[in-house]
């Protein structure tokens, strides 16, 4: 028995992309050594949260796309060194990437997603509209 969430938040995207038999069946270049970021959804009543554990990344290294309400985040890194010595010459690179994809549901502010990148952790802040956002209670008076 599959489980599935059903609601109009961000949530069902995420929570039936994690439940999907085809989610942990990665590409090739995930199986030799590469990982992909763990992640965290937090929903809220003004926004939704979204982070990353990227550790060792610099900000420049991470791109933030939304496009026809599709949320991706992906990074590059590239890291070249050369030693050399009197008898040899090292040169060692590695080089790791990844790209994870949302659908976003209608009810978010796309114009003003924001994000930030602090102590290890990519930070993207999807805000709600104000139509979206849940309203006090109104007493309603008898006429």
């Amino acid at each position: 028995m599959k489980l599935t969430k059903r609601n109009s938040s961000l949530m069902p995207n995420v929570w039936n992309q994690l439940h999907d038999d085809d989610w942990f069946r990665l590409p090739d270049t995930f199986k030799q050594g590469a990982s992909m970021p763990a992640i965290n959804i937090k929903d809220n009543e003004n926004e939704f949260i979204v982070e990353l554990a990227v550790p060792g990344m610099k900000r420049d290294d991470f791109k933030v796309d939304v496009d026809n309400d599709l949320l991706t985040i992906s990074a590059e890194e590239k890291n070249e060194r050369i030693e050399e010595d009197a008898t040899y010459t090292r040169r060692e690179f590695s080089y790791s990437s990844f790209k994870r994809s949302f659908n976003l549901p209608e009810l978010v502010d796309e114009d003003n997603i924001t994000a930030n990148y602090k102590d290890g952790v990519l930070g993207v802040v999807i805000p709600k509209k104000e139509e979206a956002k849940p309203k006090p209670p109104k007493s309603i008076e008898i006429a």
